[in-house]
C-alpha cells in the first residue's frame, strides 16, 4: 500500500506553484524607493545642469547624506559594495574598498574619489544627457531588478500561503479544528495550551493544527523543489529525524512538500515516505487527505 501511496506522490508533483505576485514584491519595493526619495528629488537637481562636476561637488558638500544613495544609481547594494574593492588606477590595477568616499566626511581626495565615480560609472553622462527624466522613477526600476534576485526565498512563502489556504477550507468545514501559523513553542503554549518540547531554541514549525475535541496536535511542515540538488537527500533526512521527533511526544508530523525537484532524488523521498507516517503534497491535500489523516 505504502508503494502504491508513493507512486501517487510522484506522479503528482507539482510542475509550479508560482503566482502571479511571486514575480515581483511591489510592496518592498516601494518601501525601499520611499526610504530615500528625499535624497533622490536633491539629485534630481543635477539632470541636465551645465558645470554639471561643479554642481555635483556643490550639492554633495551641502547634503553630504545624497551621497549614501549613489551606488543604487549604479544598481549596488552596501553589502555588496563593501565586499567589491574597486580597480580606479589602470597602471597599478590595485583594487580597493571604496565604499568610505559615499559616507567618510568630505575632504579634498573625497571630493576626487566622488568625480572619479560619477565619471567612470557613467553617472555623469546619463545626468548631462538626461536619459533619465526623474530618479524616483528610476530607482524604482533599479530595485525591481533587484528584487528578482528574491524569486527563490519567495517560493517557500507561496508554498505556504497555498497550504494555509487549505487549512482554512479544512478548519472552517471542521470546527473542532484550529490552526495558527510559524508555531513556536511559546505560541503553541499561548494559543493552544499545549506543551511540546524542542530541540533546538530556534524550531519553528510552518503549521501547528489542533483537534480541540481530541486535544489531538499536528505540527506540519512545508516545502517546495522546483530543481534538484545534494541538499534534498538532507533534506528527506532532516524530515525523518523530525518525524520521530515528534512522534516520540505523542505528536503527530505532517510533511507537505511537492516540486519536479524530487524526481531527481526519488529514493530519499521515498525512504522518507515509508518511514514517515505522513508525507504528501498539494494534490493530495486537495482531494482531502487531511480530513482522512485527522480522522485515524
Amino acid at each position: 500500500m505504502k508503494n502504491k501511496n508513493f507512486e501517487n506522490l510522484k506522479n503528482t508533483l507539482q510542475d509550479s506553484i508560482f503566482t502571479w505576485d511571486y514575480f515581483t514584491d511591489f510592496e518592498k519595493v516601494k518601501k525601499n524607493v520611499k526610504k530615500i526619495e528625499k535624497e533622490l528629488n536633491l539629485l534630481n537637481y543635477l539632470i541636465g545642469k551645465e558645470n554639471l562636476e561643479k554642481e555635483f561637488l556643490t550639492l554633495v558638500e551641502e547634503y553630504p547624506k545624497v551621497r549614501r544613495i549613489l551606488p543604487i544609481l549604479i544598481a549596488i547594494r552596501d553589502d555588496k559594495l563593501s565586499c567589491t574593492p574597486v580597480i580606479t588606477d589602470i597602471e597599478t590595477l590595485v583594487p580597493e574598498n571604496k565604499k568610505y568616499i559615499f559616507y567618510d566626511p568630505i575632504d579634498e581626495n573625497i571630493k576626487k574619489e566622488l568625480l572619479l565615480f560619477f565619471k567612470e560609472s557613467g553617472l555623469r553622462d546619463i545626468f548631462e544627457s538626461k536619459a533619465i527624466k526623474n530618479l524616483v522613477d528610476y530607482c524604482f526600476g533599479v530595485e525591481v531588478g533587484f528584487d528578482t534576485n528574491a524569486r527563490k526565498n519567495r517560493t517557500g512563502d507561496i508554498m505556504e500561503k497555498l497550504v494555509s489556504k487549505f487549512l482554512e477550507e479544512f478548519c472552517e468545514e471542521n470546527s473542532n479544528f484550529k490552526f495558527i501559523e510559524q508555531a513556536t513553542q511559546k505560541r503553541i503554549k499561548e494559543v493552544f495550551n499545549y506543551d511540546i518540547k524542542i530541540d533546538k531554541n530556534s524550531r519553528r514549525f510552518d503549521f501547528a493544527l489542533l483537534d480541540e475535541i481530541k486535544n489531538k496536535l499536528f505540527l506540519i511542515e512545508v516545502n517546495y523543489y522546483s530543481g534538484g540538488g545534494s541538499k534534498l537527500k538532507a533534506t528527506a533526512g532532516e524530515y525523518q529525524y523530525l518525524n520521530d521527533f515528534v512522534k516520540s511526544q505523542n505528536i503527530n508530523f505532517i510533511w507537505i512538500t511537492d516540486g519536479k525537484g524530487w524526481l531527481t532524488s526519488l529514493k530519499p523521498l521515498e525512504e522518507t515516505f515509508i518511514h514517515n507516517d505522513y508525507v504528501i503534497n498539494l494534490e493530495m491535500l486537495k482531494n482531502d487527505i487531511l480530513k482522512e489523516i485527522c480522522n485515524k
